[in-house]
């Protein structure tokens, strides 16, 4: 079973799909270079949608030059468990792992 993601700028979504089928999606919204993911739906647990579209999309914004701020939480639970991926962070996002 493989995961396409796609990016679906039409929506202001990354989009997950199994066979043709939605599974899951990342709400976003850019501005001035900066991405916040601030919405995320998967539809089957277990089988690596959110990380299709958590990795997909970072691997995106690192490759665009964008920032990202993840409000979302999956987003930010996720960043903080793979510090390969801090360096996106935009200055203005809360620190991983600290209290606001």
């Amino acid at each position: 079973m493989t995961v396409e993601v796609t990016d679906a700028p039409e929506h202001h979504r990354w989009e997950a799909r199994i066979d043709g089928e939605l599974v899951g999606f990342s709400q976003y919204k850019r501005h001035d270079g900066v991405i916040t993911f601030f919405h995320t739906e998967v539809e089957r647990e277990g089988v690596g949608v959110g990380t299709a579209l958590v990795r997909t999309s970072l691997d995106a914004a690192r490759a665009a030059g964008e920032q990202v701020h993840p409000v979302c939480p999956f987003y930010a639970g996720w960043i903080e468990r793979h510090p390969e991926y801090q360096d996106l962070l935009h200055e203005k996002a809360p620190h991983l792992g600290e209290e606001d």
